[in-house]
């Protein structure tokens, strides 16, 4: 069976991996000239299996005027005479409901295990350079009502089956010595000690290369596609560049392209793009060794090997060069004034781009109203760390196999629950 694979980050590059170890004959089309271009660049490098709070949530929702207000917000909204925009955080607000929040958090949480669990057996069988460490998690709080809200959240998780503690601010310096030149309060943190990091950049390239020696994945780069051929109730082709490239079947991978290729097949996907924000950085002596995250700031800090990655920020709208300017230097003050000694900032290299939302936080996996196109998009700022449990449960679709976890919480149908359909298939 020849499937072919619509997207080179690390979502599509393990899918293809996923779908080419199961015997399937793989064809990944990459839209730029090289893999790993997009969100999977350089983003905030943290493997976070437990830590997966949407953010539609009653706390984001409670503080939401205060951060869209503020000028230098870790949330800054652009708004735009654009339908697919305003219908999008119109679902996002009706998901920021208690009920909601936790049944996603269970969702997520047990799509979190499944994907570690792939992602080291991946890594027992095919050992991968990419900076991988078990660090440990520190989210630190400022502010002791958010703490309160976050040891609920824990308590939650923990009868999820995480694994985390609250640690005051004494133990979080034992713990973590680099924050004992921390720039600001300190009320305390939530640490997890399975949390991982790595590049995803390089583990993506790493897989690639390894799918194309040992299974014969067949990847196309330049070649963005133009249009989804459909036949019937299935898809015949993908129109690229290149020219038409026909299958068996085809998995949507492409992120924030998602939502238009999906379009004019009659489906309305609501993937939106949130931009974030990252510096690398060389490393110094006096860095962390674990993965932290100022949760004030929305900003996170994670080790990779000699060097310092520091990302966050979300932001809602179109693309401007001077406001992505004044982001990256806002970003580098924070990390400056959070973790003054920990890298050489001046030699930071900077990194801009638009990370695959969906309004309720969790990614479509999945099936399609044509029979041979499968979903595998919208995991916002959690694509590194979903790709290998996502990835196996679309290659379980595909193959005809029983999935290793309920894709209903993750469906195209639970779209409804966000705001009446603009579009139907045809």
């Amino acid at each position: 069976m020849h499937i072919c694979v619509l997207g080179g980050g690390v979502i599509g590059v393990t899918t293809a991996w996923s779908l080419a170890r199961r015997g399937c004959q793989v064809t990944l089309l990459e839209a730029g000239p090289e893999l790993a271009r997009g969100a999977s660049q350089a983003n905030g490098a943290q493997l976070s299996y437990s830590y997966v709070a949407p953010l539609a949530s009653p706390d984001t929702l409670r503080h939401l005027p205060a951060m869209l207000l503020q000028g230098e917000g870790a949330l800054r909204f652009r708004p735009e005479f654009s339908p697919a925009q305003w219908r999008w955080c119109l679902s996002f607000l009706r998901a920021c409901t208690g009920s909601r929040a936790a049944r996603t958090t269970a969702e997520l949480l047990a799509l979190g295990a499944y994907s570690r669990q792939q992602l080291h057996a991946l890594l027992a069988e095919t050992p991968i350079d990419f900076d991988h460490s078990y660090s440990g998690k520190l989210v630190l709080y400022r502010d002791p009502a958010a703490f309160a809200v976050a040891r609920a959240q824990m308590a939650l998780q923990a009868s999820l089956g995480s694994e985390q503690s609250a640690l005051d601010r004494d133990a979080c310096i034992a713990l973590e010595p680099a924050l004992a030149g921390f720039g600001g309060p300190l009320t305390g943190a939530i640490h997890t000690p399975s949390e991982e990091t790595g590049d995803c950049r390089r583990f993506t390239e790493g897989l690639a290369a390894l799918a194309s020696e040992r299974h014969g994945v067949r990847i196309l780069t330049s070649q963005p596609a133009r249009r989804l051929v459909r036949e019937g109730g299935r898809i015949r082709a993908v129109e690229t560049a290149g020219g038409a490239v026909e299958a068996d079947g085809f998995v949507l991978a492409t992120g924030t392209a998602s939502g238009a290729l999906m379009a004019p097949l009659g489906v309305a996907l609501p993937v939106y793009p949130l931009r974030g924000y990252s510096l690398t950085a060389p490393i110094t002596p006096k860095g962390p060794r674990l993965s932290i995250t100022d949760l004030h700031h929305k900003i996170v800090f994670a080790p990779l090997g000699g060097r310092l990655r520091v990302a966050g920020m979300v932001d809602l709208g179109r693309a401007v060069d001077a406001t992505e300017s004044a982001r990256l230097a806002l970003l580098q003050r924070q990390a400056r004034t959070a973790l003054p000694e920990a890298a050489d900032y001046d030699r930071a290299e900077t990194w801009r781009g638009a990370r695959p939302a969906s309004p309720d936080s969790k990614p479509f996996i999945g099936a399609t109203p044509y029979s041979n196109l499968w979903l595998n998009t919208g995991h916002g700022a959690l694509g590194f760390t979903f790709a290998a449990g996502s990835a196996g449960l679309v290659a379980d679709l595909v193959t005809g196999a029983t999935p290793a976890l309920p894709l209903d919480p993750f469906s195209l149908d639970r779209r409804w629950q966000m705001a009446p359909p603009l579009a139907q298939a045809a």
